[in-house]
């Protein structure tokens, strides 16, 4: 009864794990061929198949070559035991345990093949199909991309092999003592005890047979060893033992020997073992090993004592040499070779006649900043919950014939936010599949209350500008995570229309089409009946996959390195995402390792990718033909890569130099700016990115920015990503770093050095004397009452001709609100010793550079309080104006504008004193008449 329990329960258990084997394998054959056919519609089944090709041309005639080497293997081993045994077999017998070999050779080899084609495939591809860096070490004068495609390869083979080689050793001691468990108890039990080994038997038994196969095996074992040491002296160009990254002083006098002598010692060794191995002398065979110990444990010892002895009392003079290496290959892997340095003598010597003569570098100075606009563009654009503002993209555009810097953001449709009891599963897949519109606002321009003054706004899209949108639907973008089944009998919702809705169908090229068996496919891959027994999907539907742009571009190229912030182009009607690809390596010689665990020590932005918001259509561009790594990928991929040339001029002048690289880079240009070994060395010249204040005064390191302004040798305006250095721990500016976007000169970089002798004030000296300041001090205390917060914006280092001014937008924003409106209250203007804060950009630079008009009003005006009799007009004037002002008050105070409120109090409060004052005057002297 209990055996039949038994057995009834191992039969299920076996049924439950057959069901679960071939479910497995299901679903991993589903997810296939949905991958083969999404590749296919996006375009791409080169890039898919060429894994799998590749894999199949190394794997298969791998697996027979090692089945067939494994086979003999076995044979051979099986020969010697029955020979040392004196065993003889019949035929069928021989046959049989054949057989049983040429199983188990197979099932070896689909492991070893298995290890080989995952270990290598990739590596091969680069190894062969490598492009020359052009770039040579200084120490073994090999190529770089000898050490970037080469050899990681003979890396993965070297420990593929020993891998191999180790479960060979097992694989050959197990098989000796398999046979003499099974074929040899005659040998090895003893004859009054049948069921007791005879274990002193048996040991001796082992030694002799399988010491001869273990000898070889050793011996190729130690072979491998001596090409390991050859590999890692090449490895010491990535070294961290001395003061630099790279090789060092005692690298290249100790260890690369060390290395070089226990390769001679371990080929010395490999000949030892086998010999050992068919004389069966254990001693002989430990020599190698011993001498290799010993080898390596005094050429540490040596090694710590020059170190210690001759290195460290002369560092400098030791690790000169290296220093140098190291200086220019970090900057050769980060480009920082190429960059122009210029002198910027800071004349200071603004007039209002330079201000015209940089109208559009005025014009398109930032007074607004992204991270404020964002919350804007959701207060004010979002307009339902379920859209949503992901973030702000800068970009440059000519508007009304003026080359105009703005932000703009896609309206996405966030299906997380839509109503809980209306996130169904026809409205999350089959209606709620799409954004509507953007929004865009030039970054100098606010309204009348401080909030950005929108050039495209509304749903639909309106614009007064060239600016127009006449496909605003966006299927793919940022917040598109999850797939949408579009041409169903169910209308797509497109955007909300007075108390209706308004509906769309879908008509672009993207999606695949559900066929049956194509929803048969992805019921089952999305875990999903309803899509097989929805009567609203038919056979003109399709299925829109992979729509989250991050991932979908992933999933196509995922060798390359992505910012995973993309950005919105509006050309030609349509709307498209633009995303930097980048080539990284960690395999660059002497160059300093950056990143999340020092991930990679070489990078280019060599790959910009177009996604077009509709269609989802993909397009990789190759946008620097001088970077090997993309050269080697577009080999691999042939077709992966289009020529930047092929980029559509609407489209391509949107490229912009990437914020992120350029943030590597100056990163790294704060140190290796030193090109000197011995300013390097004592780190005499370390630059800092410059701090400044921001939000509600926290202190920050300075974001780089673009900003359209004219360089200082330029004639025209042009889109420029700069930062701005200070000494390290010291606050005044010494230089600032602009990578370029434009024509041409894309992509090139320049560093504008100030006069070391003269005193130039940095952002973070500009945000003390703004707190410094008693006027806007005052102001600023005013204005963060009352219900309201003061925020800082980003403080912008503007570069004038020879001379520099400062701006800072200051927004004020409601307290104790989730959904805020922070709006610019006032700009704050600073040049040479000179610092303002006035409503608008314009006003504050007319008081630094030229009277307004208001001020000509403000002067007249305290003339006449101040010298003149006040008159019955003029006393009537300020009481209009205080009338004036407390209506305003009031006004906002219903409004709950508690911000302007303050404001408008305080001007009442000075308008009054001005009366009492001027009234006091006049009585006084009518009095003395």
């Amino acid at each position: 009864m209990n055996q039949g329990k038994k057995g009834q329960r191992k039969s299920i258990g076996i049924i439950i794990l057959i069901v679960f084997m071939i479910l497995a394998t299901l679903t991993s054959t589903i997810g296939f061929i949905i991958d083969y056919k999404w590749f296919s519609e996006v375009g791409y089944t080169q890039v898919f198949l060429k894994e799998i090709l590749t894999k199949s041309k190394i794997g298969i005639p791998a697996f027979f070559i090692i089945s067939l080497l494994l086979y003999f293997y076995f044979r051979t081993l099986k020969k010697l035991y029955n020979k040392n045994m004196m065993i003889f077999q019949s035929k069928e017998q021989n046959k049989k345990e054949n057989r049983w070999l040429l199983i188990a050779s197979a099932l070896l080899s689909i492991i070893i093949s298995s290890l080989i084609t995952s270990n290598l495939w990739y590596k091969i591809l680069e190894f062969f199909q490598s492009s020359d860096f052009h770039v040579t070490d200084p120490v073994f004068k090999k190529d770089m991309s000898f050490y970037v495609f080469k050899l990681p390869l003979l890396e993965q083979i070297y420990s593929t092999g020993l891998v191999i080689l180790l479960l060979l050793a097992i694989v050959t001691l197990a098989y000796f003592f398999i046979m003499l468990i099974v074929k040899g108890k005659q040998k090895i039990f003893r004859p009054e005890e049948e069921n007791k080994i005879n274990f002193k038997e048996t040991y001796h038994q082992f030694i002799s047979l399988a010491s001869r196969q273990l000898g070889v095996v050793l011996g190729v074992f130690f072979l491998f060893l001596a090409f390991g040491y050859v590999l890692r002296s090449y490895t010491l160009l990535y070294s961290s033992r001395g003061i630099v990254f790279g090789a060092s002083y005692i690298d290249l006098k100790v260890i690369l020997w060390l290395y070089r002598i226990s390769a001679i010692i371990a080929l010395i060794s490999a000949v030892l073992l086998v010999i050992a191995g068919y004389r069966k002398k254990i001693k002989l065979a430990l020599v190698g090993p011993v001498l290799m110990i010993a080898i390596t444990i005094l050429g540490n010892i040596v090694a710590m004592g020059m170190e210690n002895f001759i290195v460290s009392p002369n560092e400098l003079a030791k690790e000169k040499p290296y220093i140098i290496n190291h200086i220019e290959y970090t900057q050769k892997a980060y480009g920082l070779d190429q960059i122009e340095e210029k002198e910027f003598s800071v004349q200071q010597n603004i007039t209002p006649e330079s201000l015209e003569e940089n109208s559009i570098t005025i014009n398109n100075i930032p007074i607004n900043d992204y991270r404020p606009t964002l919350s804007m563009y959701n207060s004010l654009q979002g307009f339902r919950r379920y859209y949503e503002f992901h973030d702000v993209d800068i970009d440059r555009y000519n508007i009304d014939g003026e080359y105009t810097q703005v932000f703009l953001s896609a309206r996405e449709l966030n299906q997380n936010k839509i109503d809980e009891s209306s996130r169904t599963w026809i409205n999350k897949y089959l209606k709620y599949t799409h954004g509507f519109g953007a929004a865009v606002s030039p970054v100098n321009e606010v309204n009348e209350v401080g909030q950005p003054e929108l050039l495209v706004k509304d749903i639909p899209p309106q614009t007064q500008t060239e600016l127009e949108i006449t496909e605003p639907r966006i299927y793919f973008g940022e917040l598109t995570n999850d797939y949408a089944i579009t041409n169903t009998k169910a209308k797509e919702f497109d955007y909300p229309e007075g108390d209706d809705n308004k509906e769309n169908v879908y008509d672009g090229n993207a999606g695949i089409p559900l066929n049956f068996i194509n929803r048969t496919l992805f019921a089952i891959n999305k875990g999903s009946l309803r899509i097989m027994l929805s009567n609203d999907i038919t056979s003109d539907s399709k299925i829109l996959i992979n729509r989250n742009i991050v991932d979908r571009v992933q999933k196509i190229a995922p060798f390359f390195s992505y910012d995973e912030d993309p950005y919105l182009v509006i050309e030609d009607g349509k709307l498209y995402w633009i995303m930097d690809g980048f080539t990284t390596s960690n395999r660059y010689a002497y160059s300093q390792p950056m990143g999340k665990g020092n991930s990679y020590n070489y990078i280019r932005n060599s790959v910009k990718v177009v996604v077009d918001a509709y269609n989802g259509d993909t397009t990789f561009y190759q946008v620097n033909k001088d970077d090997p790594i993309a050269s080697t990928y577009g080999k691999i991929y042939p077709g992966l890569l289009k020529d930047i040339e092929e980029m559509p001029e609407g489209i391509r002048k949107h490229i912009r130099y990437s914020q992120a690289l350029f943030d590597v880079q100056s990163e790294i240009y704060r140190t290796y700016h030193m090109e000197n070994p011995n300013v390097f060395y004592n780190r005499e010249d370390v630059w800092e990115i410059a701090n400044q204040k921001y939000g509600k005064e926290q202190e920050e390191i300075v974001e780089s920015a673009y900003i359209v302004m004219k360089l200082p040798d330029r004639e025209e305006e042009e889109f420029v990503l700069m930062v701005p250095y200070t000494p390290r721990e010291k606050d005044n500016m010494i230089s600032w770093m602009a990578g370029l976007n434009d024509g041409e000169d894309y992509g090139k970089l320049v560093i504008y050095k100030f006069p070391k002798q003269k005193l130039v004030y940095g952002p973070m000296q500009i945000e003390k004397r703004i707190d410094q300041d008693p006027n806007i001090s005052k102001e600023l205390t005013l204005l963060d009452q009352q219900g309201s917060n003061v925020l800082r914006g980003n403080l912008l280092t503007i570069p004038v001709d020879d001379s520099l001014i400062f701006v800072e937008p200051i927004y004020i924003e409601s307290t104790g609100s989730e959904r805020n409106l922070p709006e610019v209250k006032r700009v704050i203007v600073s040049y040479e010793n000179k610092i303002v804060m006035a409503e608008t950009l314009q006003g504050a630079l007319d008081q630094i550079f030229g009277l307004s008009e208001d001020q000509d009003q403000d002067q007249e005006q305290e003339n006449i309080t101040d010298e003149t009799p006040i008159g019955q007009g003029q006393a009537s004037d300020l009481v209009k104006r205080a009338n004036n002002l407390f209506e305003q008050a009031e006004n906002a105070q219903r409004q709950g504008n508690w911000a302007e409120y303050g404001e408008l109090i305080q001007k009442l409060q000075d308008t009054l004193k001005q009366l009492e004052k001027s009234i006091g005057e006049n009585t006084e002297g009518d009095s003395n008449l």
